[in-house]
């Protein structure tokens, strides 16, 4: 057994060890990292907040404006003019570009103009003025740039490899090489910016591309600033942000790495009030406030038609970017599958100002490592000490508490602490222990499945498993309920029947009514030819063992009805039952001698319950059940359907007919009911007129029923030949 233990042990923490290689950055499992993901993006979806005030909205470059000015790009005066109605007539707060002007705005006049200047009008004094004027007004790039002009714009540039095109904007800070070499910023070597006079007129600029996407294409990270020839040059949405506070400083808070090795962990970044923070690429775990279309679109043409109210749109930050298809960047998301790109500035934007910025800082590997290692010794050493059902309830719990931490500091502190790895450590030592488990203790199983699996269903071995004490294969007496069940004219079947199909015929039907033993907690006993015994209370206890067995034998007759129909294809007979059912103390274990033991019932009340099943014939019913059942299971209705001396007894019985709960059973059946039973006791006391007189009435209104037509018979009879002065209504059956 101390073997057993050091081996579950050793596989345990085996295990345990395997989870820190990945926080320790020893060995990274892929899987991990793709759960980590996963439950990333569910908690993006469970805890994003769709509600409260946007700073940003965007102006769209959309179908609609589209069809008015016309296909993309559209002439820069336009764009001037928009840039003029957003400041002057709507009083927005800032403005920045999605879009990078990298090439001139040329329109196809100026060289025609041009040539008629420099050529045959060259002396024109006249067409020298007009032309002027002509040039001035066909200068579009210029007129862009001047909107810009004294204004919070903010244009937009990619950074990349190889070219350089372009004029880039004023870098956010400068850095010294030891910082700039002890901090893994992204370092491009090429970019793609605006012209000149576009850049030089702008109040600033920031780049839009991400080169922090994870490899399964979502937009996670952003990075807020990239590094090139010593100079940090700040993204769209951080120097959008810093134009609204007027372009505070930029700070950036470093913490020295654990190992000491002389690099340090970007933390934070600081401007004004506000703080960020990043990781150690400077990147931003964008702050999701909600699915695609969570910030308010207008379209460009709408602008500059002042669709909108004036105060629409006061103080905003504005986004100038596309999301007619085809035009609009799309970009996978942990909310979308699709978002237009644009929208991924505007949650950056949103989250700084609202300081909702989650937080994985650079400690987090550590914290992961502690927790892991702290979950695999509490599982290791814990969960072999409790039984089954407690180890489930301990680690469904302790998956519960996780994930309510896991999530409370998420929502309250905007910390993002590994879950991934917790939980499937968790549930993956709990399914090594109990798998281990399962096969040490499989013998013990495999024992009863020996001594009980052709009795009962495999639930309750499983259950005898465990509740060993409950179990003896020693007879004992017991309060029990036994039930019989046979195939009604099986002769008949058998002289009519193929013998092969008479087989096939038993078989089904007694698998059926196995099946629905089972499913009621009941025990075969045996298999008489075309007959089934079964019993309730044994080998485990079943203190409802009356209510198993009326429900099984209700449930055999449904399902009988059912096959019936299958057989009427097949060209098989009808099949019908008669169950008899008895409940009281009955002496149960194994019965047999040396050369064969059986696990069976014996007694009294056994022998009454085989006497019951025959008399369902005579009454015409499918169910016969005895006083005793009757008493346990107050919730069924029963039909009393005589006072009788079966053979083999010599005191009296009263036997019924179960009609089933009462609940269950509508109100005329009730009310025939009920007068039937008056109508015994006018039978019993011998008012043979009375009770002729109510079963006539009873039979015409329910011919089909044959209890009617026997009292009425009986009837017939004591009305020739009276019983005795004390006789109490018994009716002594002379065979089986």
């Amino acid at each position: 057994m101390d073997i057993q233990r050091f081996l579950r042990y050793g596989l345990s923490l085996g295990l345990t060890a395997a989870f820190l290689l990945h926080p320790a950055n020893i060995q990274r499992i892929p899987l991990l990292d793709t759960l980590e993901n996963r439950s990333y993006d569910a908690r993006i979806r469970l805890i994003s907040e769709t509600g409260g005030a946007r700073h940003v909205a965007i102006v769209a470059i959309d179908e609609k404006s589209l069809d008015v000015l016309g296909h993309w790009p559209w002439n820069r005066s336009v764009l001037a003019d928009l840039v003029d109605e957003l400041f002057d007539h709507y009083r927005v707060k800032s403005i920045g570009f999605d879009i990078v002007f990298a090439e001139a705005d040329e329109h196809p006049a100026v060289d025609l103009l041009t040539d008629m200047a420099e050529g045959p009008l060259k002396n024109d004094s006249a067409f020298q003025r007009e032309y002027s004027k002509a040039i001035e007004a066909l200068q579009s790039d210029r007129q862009f740039a001047n909107s810009l002009k004294n204004r919070k714009t903010v244009s937009g540039f990619i950074f990349g490899t190889g070219i350089q095109k372009g004029a880039l904007p004023d870098p956010v800070a400068s850095i010294n090489s030891q910082s700039a070499s002890s901090i893994p910023f992204i370092r491009p070597d090429g970019f793609t910016a605006n012209l000149v006079t576009i850049q030089s007129n702008a109040d600033s600029g920031g780049f839009f591309d991400n080169p922090l996407v994870d490899a399964d294409g979502v937009y996670r990270r952003a990075p807020m600033l990239q590094l090139r020839n010593g100079l940090l040059y700040e993204s769209l949405a951080l120097a959008l942000v810093r134009s609204t506070l007027d372009y505070p400083d930029l700070e950036l808070i470093v913490e020295s790495a654990p190992d000491n090795n002389g690099l340090l962990m970007l933390e934070w970044l600081k401007t004004g009030d506000l703080i960020i923070p990043v990781d150690d690429h400077a990147g931003i775990l964008v702050p999701y406030i909600g699915p695609q279309q969570s910030f308010d679109y207008i379209s460009a043409v709408d602008i500059l038609d002042k669709k909108l109210p004036v105060n629409a749109l006061q103080g905003k930050i504005i986004l100038f970017g596309a999301s007619a298809p085809g035009l609009s960047d799309l970009r996978t998301t942990p909310l979308d599958a699709a978002s237009p790109g644009i929208e991924i500035h505007a949650n950056i934007i949103q989250g700084i100002i609202d300081q909702t910025v989650l937080h994985r800082p650079g400690y987090i590997d550590a914290v992961e490592f502690l927790l892991l290692l702290v979950l695999g010794l509490v599982i290791t050493f814990l969960l072999p000490l409790m039984r089954p059902f407690w180890a489930l309830a301990a680690t469904t719990l302790l998956l519960l508490l996780l994930i309510a931490a896991n999530l409370v500091l998420w929502s309250e502190l905007h910390l993002v602490i590994p879950v991934a790895s917790p939980v499937l450590l968790v549930i993956t030592l709990f399914t090594l222990h109990m798998t281990y488990g399962f096969f040490v203790e499989d013998r013990i199983k495999r024992r009863l499945t020996h001594l009980f699996g052709r009795y009962v269903p495999p639930e309750l071995v499983n259950e005898m498993s465990r509740n060993m004490d409950e179990i003896t294969l020693d007879g004992e007496i017991r309060e029990m309920s036994v039930l019989f069940a046979d195939i009604r004219h099986f002769t008949t079947f058998s002289e009519n029947m193929d013998p092969k199909e008479l087989t096939r015929l038993t078989n089904t039907v007694l698998t059926a009514l196995t099946e629905v033993i089972h499913l009621n907690r009941g025990t075969i006993d045996k298999y008489m030819g075309d007959a089934v015994m079964a019993f309730w209370g044994a080998p485990l206890k079943d203190p409802r063992h009356a209510l198993h067995a009326l429900t099984a034998a209700v449930n055999m007759v449904q399902q009988l009805n059912e096959l019936n129909a299958a057989f009427k294809a097949r060209k098989w007979p009808a099949v019908s039952l008669g169950i008899g059912i008895n409940s009281g103390e009955m002496n149960v274990g194994n019965k047999g001698s040396e050369f064969r033991l059986d696990y069976t019932i014996v007694g009294d009340a056994v022998n009454l319950g085989s006497r019951l099943e025959p008399l369902t014939r005579v009454y015409g019913v499918d169910i016969i059940a005895g006083e005793n059942t009757r008493l346990a299971v107050p919730e069924f209705k029963f039909r009393e359907l005589d006072r009788v001396r079966v053979k083999g007894k010599d005191l009296p019985v009263v036997i019924y007919e179960p009609l089933g709960p009462e609940n269950t059973i509508d109100h005329s059946t009730l009310q025939a009911l009920e007068r039937f039973h008056h109508t015994l006791e006018n039978y019993r006391s011998c008012k043979w007129d009375e009770a002729e007189k109510e079963l006539t009435e009873l039979s015409q209104a329910d011919p089909d029923r044959m209890i009617y037509r026997i009292y009425l018979d009986r009837i017939m009879h004591f009305r020739q030949q009276p019983p005795p002065e004390n006789w109490d209504g018994t009716f002594t059956h002379t065979s089986k």
